[in-house]
């Protein structure tokens, strides 16, 4: 099934990191045929500021031959505020900045962007650094997981009809002594790190044809082992990726608040924008 066309939200607040986000979104909703609208949440600031801010907005988006569908500006908490109007309207992607605030604060309060990415009903892309131009460079991180199938959906439909040069990675697991990976318990028997890295490289190549089944070519295929939001992130900037798409497997409440996730791991760290998948 086909994501594009959708319906995008992109929000802004007026930031740097929200017109980088702005840019990417109207070339998005321009490129696949979208509908693009755009919501502004007022914190401290008045009504008047919010419609200044989307007034700029839509005058730049126009300036460069996009269209804005309809403007909206609420008041209360930017996430909630976000994900119930992307719901409301049916949206298949918000687009959104981050500031990626210093490490103590974004540890103990998130961000915004964290708070969407968790609870929005549908995909999520974060653009920080820079905006994406396409045809672009794109890195799709999969697992095997039905998150990462619909990630690959996603991808391959970008690619499609974008042009975009996609590459497929996959991070295995680490043998180490008596453990596997990162989890707490004790290996099976006859489990060895060739046999990990077979499993790997088959999952590998399965997702591999996979995507070109769905009408992609794939650039690339990388098999890579250790710590999986580590190796994205490094992988992601060697090969100098305009954008990485993943999926987002929801940890429960407490592992996630305690360890965090692959996905949450990325989005901070990562030196392009970030796509999260969601059905």
């Amino acid at each position: 099934m086909s994501i594009f066309p959708t319906k995008i939200l992109l929000t802004t607040e007026g930031s740097e990191e929200g017109q980088l986000a702005a840019t990417t979104a109207a070339r998005l909703a321009n490129i696949t045929g979208s509908e693009l609208y755009i919501l502004t949440v007022e914190p401290a600031w008045g009504a008047r500021e919010a419609c200044g801010v989307l007034a700029e907005h839509v005058r730049k988006i126009e300036s460069v031959g996009g269209e804005v569908s309809r403007s909206y500006a609420r008041k209360g908490s930017a996430a909630e505020e976000v994900c119930a109007l992307a719901e409301e309207l049916g949206t298949g992607l918000i687009a959104m900045g981050s500031r990626g605030w210093g490490r103590i604060r974004r540890l103990a309060m998130g961000s915004v962007s964290d708070s969407v990415v968790r609870h929005a009903h549908c995909a999520v892309m974060v653009v920080r650094w820079k905006p994406i131009v396409f045809p672009a460079k794109m890195l799709l991180a999969i697992d095997g997981s039905e998150s990462a199938t619909l990630a690959a959906k996603t991808a391959a439909d970008l690619a499609d009809r974008t042009g975009c040069e996609l590459h497929v990675a996959h991070v295995g697991w680490v043998f180490h002594g008596a453990y596997v990976g990162w989890n707490v318990g004790p290996l099976p028997p006859g489990i060895s790190q060739e046999a990990l890295d077979r499993g790997a490289r088959t999952l590998l190549e399965a997702e591999v044809e996979r995507v070109k089944g769905m009408g992609a070519e794939v650039a690339g295929a990388h098999l890579r082992r250790g710590r999986a939001d580590e190796e994205i992130v490094v992988l992601a900037e060697e090969l100098g990726a305009d954008m990485v798409v993943m999926g987002c497997r929801g940890q429960g409440g407490m592992k996630r608040a305690l360890m965090g996730s692959v996905s949450d791991s990325v989005l901070r760290h990562a030196h392009c924008p970030v796509l999260v998948a969601r059905a």
